[in-house]
């Protein structure tokens, strides 16, 4: 039902509890005819009309375009603003409640805006969450609705369906809904929307396993980039293009594409999205020069101090001593990196947490456990691994974290659960 539809039923609906006729409304400014065309969403009325119909039925105007008053259109408002502060700030169990609630309510149904909007935040939330299937599933209603959606949010809703789909494994649908964006027949000109959608296609590419067509579409994209000029665009395309170099057997490429991104950041960015991608440099330099451990874990403490100043998340934060204890290994110390781990793991509260960071936590503290050769402790945060793996839907993190958990079953004697674990991987990738 259109937006012209629902206001003519509120006005029938209003005149009819105040009982008045049509033509005791419409007299005598208008004609009964034109009241009764209008109810039956015929006419679009102006707005100088709904308000004489809105004086004329004691109601406000707001009520009539919308459906609720204008203290209930603040609360809707309201509701929205604490919704997105939640996710935004890694709490995403309430963001999704939250936002559930508010789709529940039956106010939201003449509010096209506004109703999208929780959709999407619920959409996100749920993607947090590790539900990927309701993401996908909400996510896709809303890519359906294309341009009618308005603004940026169909080329958002394009970004976080792609990444979705990637991370449930579906990676040809992840790189259809970027390709028939980006590459079709009305190809649009690059904007800094565009290239973050750009960027999720790339991550898609290179998942497949696709590294010819990565490496072209990163080119592609870096001249992008360039040609806006913009740090947003910049430092998309150039942390993607890092990923691609480093995939594709050229560390010290990506290493400097990575330390672009993360000067365009430091002079423009927000600090916690800073502090982030100095998280990720950190461990990218850590994987190709192992030998720089010590500076590694020197940014990565670094960037924990800057999480901590910023409003990040607990998820944030134990992702950062975590990494901390992957720089602990490097460096030899089992003994560090089991205190960072564990204190990891302590940080993240099953009822909140997303699993698949979770299961992170238990494994690093596992496998820093096997290297102090503390086998029984261990074996214990295997076992964790594998609890919350099992309740995890499956995705491309999903087999990395079987994998890793596999390996270091193996390294265990555990050959049964091992050979179990290194199933469960192929699985969620789809193999």
């Amino acid at each position: 039902m259109s937006g012209q539809d629902l206001i003519g039923q509120r006005i029938k609906t209003i005149r009819r509890q105040r009982g008045l006729s049509q033509a005791q409304l419409a007299h005598p400014e208008l004609s009964d005819s034109y009241v009764s065309l209008i109810e039956s969403g015929k006419r679009t009325p102006t707005v100088a009309v709904l308000e004489l119909l809105a004086a004329k039925l004691e109601c406000s105007l707001t009520y009539l375009i919308n459906g609720v008053t204008a203290e209930q259109m603040h609360e809707l408002e309201l509701g929205l603003n604490y919704a997105g502060m939640a996710l935004e700030n890694g709490e995403v169990a309430e963001a999704r409640r939250r936002y559930a609630e508010l789709l529940d309510d039956g106010s939201l149904a003449g509010l096209a805006p506004l109703r999208q909007r929780a959709e999407y935040g619920y959409a996100l939330a749920s993607e947090a969450c590790g539900d990927l299937d309701e993401a996908i599933s909400v996510l896709s209603r809303l890519h359906d609705a294309g341009d009618g959606l308005g603004g940026e949010r169909p080329v958002a809703v394009a970004v976080a369906l792609s990444r979705c789909h990637r991370e449930r494994g579906d990676l040809a649908a992840a790189v259809r809904v970027g390709e028939d964006t980006l590459l079709g027949a009305g190809r649009p000109a690059w904007n800094d929307e565009l290239v973050e959608l750009g960027a999720t296609l790339l991550a898609a590419y290179i998942v497949r396993g696709d590294l010819l067509r990565a490496s072209q579409f990163s080119r592609e994209l870096l001249t992008a980039a360039e040609n806006l000029n913009t740090p947003r665009a910049i430092v998309a395309a150039c942390w993607n293009a890092a990923v691609v170099a480093d995939q594709t057997g050229r560390g010290e490429e990506a290493l400097s594409l990575a330390e672009r991104a993360l000067a365009v950041q430091s002079e423009t960015g927000e600090p916690r999205n800073l502090a982030r991608l100095r998280q990720a440099y950190a461990l990218l330099r850590l994987r190709v020069r192992p030998g720089d451990a010590l500076a590694c874990r020197d940014l990565m403490l670094r960037g924990e101090r800057e999480l901590r100043e910023s409003s990040a998340s607990t998820a944030d934060l134990a992702r950062c001593v975590v990494n901390l204890a992957k720089a602990e290994i490097a460096l030899g110390d089992p003994g560090k990196a089991v205190e960072y781990a564990r204190r990891g793991r302590d940080m993240l509260d099953e009822r909140s947490a997303v699993p698949l960071v979770q299961a992170e936590a238990h494994l690093v503290l596992g496998h820093a456990l096997l290297l102090f050769q503390r086998s029984e402790e261990a074996s214990a945060e295997l076992a964790e691994v594998e609890r919350m793996l099992v309740n995890t839907p499956p995705s491309r993190r999903a087999a990395e974290g079987w994998l890793t958990a596999a390996e270091a079953l193996e390294q265990l004697g555990d050959e049964e659960a091992s050979e179990d674990a290194y199933h469960r991987a192929l699985a969620c990738a789809g193999l």
